[in-house]
């Protein structure tokens, strides 16, 4: 058994703690080779408060209704179980409404253990339609407290010093629909469309989804790079892009030769010829000429985000292996030094449990770690665009 535990000291520290332990369980983080951060911070410049295991966007509005309206009870206790109850409801709900598609917990009903609310709790804040600063034990631990304060702030509310801002969401928050917990939908109304436009251009106004989502943007590309309408997006998003998709090239093949080495470790025939296979197809794509001339330096500096800190032995991994990319035109001529760099960079990173070295640990593995091209969560983003476009 495992375990991490981090001393509560401060509320956006716990947070912080609490964000990072739910991307242990998330489908596309998956990093044997440590590259989240710069993974993370890419994925932040573009498409902020978003995450891999957002489905539709309306849950920005489903929480804050629910949440609202548990303000005015006193038991925490029965905050909590109702908050629990709502989102359940909720759930019961959007199947009602015959909604098929990203409805948290469909197939678990009332025993869903990842309620909604832990999944947009950080992107509310992030987009300014949460004000209330904490977690949500926080905010629940808060509310007794708030049993005569309105759940929403209005305009002239005082926030001077001395005294806790008494909001917890946007002033101009849509009120919600009256059988919101019988029957609904996916659907955006045009005004809650535009709440949100306005909140993303409020709370990030540099951000591609901004940009995307003032413009009503529907495209339906696989990968941002790929976008129709590339050419039209400012500037430094289009030289961030460019990067994101050089380092999305290159770093696949690290991922495809990481599986096909346990692979070949587990001695199946069947996964090794899969992943030479796929690696023969990564080759062939390879633009030698293009990774030739990208700037690290450049890429080092696009990248920084306040939110994530990429340590100085990701920076050399990730400059040994451009390297190596470089002089064996994409791992075309000999596979050795490349091997020794996976295998000593996952020894380094995971230690008595590397699978390279701990036999039980690799006998655990089931044939397939991170082997596929990072997308820097556009395929959740174009989900979001695709609904509010509706609306």
């Amino acid at each position: 058994m495992s375990a991490i535990a981090w001393v509560d000291f401060d509320e956006a520290e716990r947070e912080r703690a609490q964000r990072l332990m739910q991307l242990f369980t998330e489908q596309d983080t998956r990093d044997e080779l440590g590259l989240g951060a710069i993974r993370d911070s890419i994925s932040d410049h573009l498409f902020p408060g978003t995450s891999t295991i957002q489905t539709r966007l309306r849950y920005m509005l489903f929480i804050p209704w629910i949440f609202s309206g548990l303000h005015g009870r006193r038991d925490t206790r029965e905050i909590v179980a109702q908050a629990r109850v709502d989102q359940i409801r909720l759930r019961d709900a959007l199947v009602a409404g015959k909604q098929n598609n990203g409805v948290i917990g469909v197939n678990a009903g009332p025993k869903l253990k990842r309620l909604p609310a832990s999944v947009y709790w950080s992107g509310l804040g992030n987009w300014g339609i949460r004000r209330f600063p904490g977690s949500i034990e926080a905010y629940i631990a808060s509310l007794p407290a708030w049993r005569n304060v309105p759940a929403k702030d209005h305009p002239n509310d005082d926030h001077g010093a001395g005294g806790r801002a008494v909001s917890a969401w946007h002033s101009r928050l849509p009120d919600p629909p009256t059988d919101l917990l019988k029957i609904t939908t996916f659907e955006l109304e045009d005004h809650e469309a535009a709440f949100i436009v306005d909140r993303l251009v409020d709370s990030n106004p540099d951000s591609l989804l901004a940009f995307l989502a003032g413009r009503g943007d529907r495209a339906d590309a696989d990968d941002v790079w790929t976008h129709p309408h590339l050419a039209d997006f400012p500037g430094r998003v289009r030289r961030l892009i460019l990067h994101a998709e050089i380092f999305s090239e290159a770093m696949h093949g690290a991922s495809l030769l990481y599986n096909l080495l346990l692979s070949e470790l587990r001695n199946n025939e069947q996964w090794v010829d899969r992943y030479e296979g796929q690696l023969d197809r990564w080759r062939e794509a390879f633009d030698a000429a293009r990774l030739r001339n990208w700037s690290l330096d450049d890429f080092w500096a696009e990248i920084r985000h306040p939110a994530h800190q990429i340590l100085e032995p990701t920076r050399r991994f990730v400059t040994q292996w451009v390297d190596l990319l470089r002089t064996r035109r994409g791992l075309a001529r000999g596979r050795a030094q490349a091997d020794g760099a996976i295998v000593t960079r996952e020894r380094r990173l995971k230690g008595p449990q590397s699978r390279f070295a701990n036999r039980a640990a690799r006998d655990r593995w089931q044939g397939s770690s991170g082997a596929y091209r990072l997308q820097f969560r556009w395929p959740q983003a174009r989900r979001h665009l695709q609904d509010l476009a509706r609306g």
